[in-house]
């Protein structure tokens, strides 16, 4: 091999701040990082894939989600994480994007409301221990699920 970039990176073991399960979407990575950093998670397990929450709340198939769960149980084990932020994002590829709710960004904010709710209930089931946390972004912030 040869070395093409010189980083140095700490090799020490870590805990992990939380789990970050969200899509690949290149527009809310930037929000995403902010958010995180405001939140104070130095040290996320970055779980980063396509439709993000829909992985867990309806995903295309079992495959999907059972690889979703192995690797928040991978967290845990591996970097003892306790807190799990699932997201969700306004104008989704995987769902059809905003067009898919005939532009209506109300609608479109209800059913990713519904899709977080059943990805925290799924989380919660399986994972008693692990607080999770719901959130969308969307092209002016992020919010927060409540209730």
């Amino acid at each position: 091999m040869e070395k093409v970039f010189h980083f140095d990176s700490p090799p020490e073991p870590y805990v992990a701040d939380a789990a970050v399960l969200c899509c690949f979407d290149q527009r809310i990575r930037l929000a995403i990082h902010k958010f995180l950093q405001q939140q104070g998670i130095a040290r996320p397990d970055m779980i980063v894939v396509a439709g993000g929450a829909k992985t867990l709340a309806s995903p295309r198939n079992d495959f999907e989600r059972d690889f979703i769960l192995e690797q928040v149980r991978m967290s845990i084990r591996l970097h003892a994480t306790q807190r799990m932020l699932l997201m969700s994002h306004s104008d989704c590829a995987t769902y059809g994007g905003l067009a898919a709710f005939d532009g209506d960004r109300e609608r479109e904010s209800r059913h990713h409301k519904e899709e977080l709710q059943r990805g925290v209930e799924l989380l919660r089931q399986i994972f008693p221990g692990l607080a999770v946390e719901p959130y969308f972004v969307n092209f002016e912030g992020v919010w927060e699920l409540l209730g």
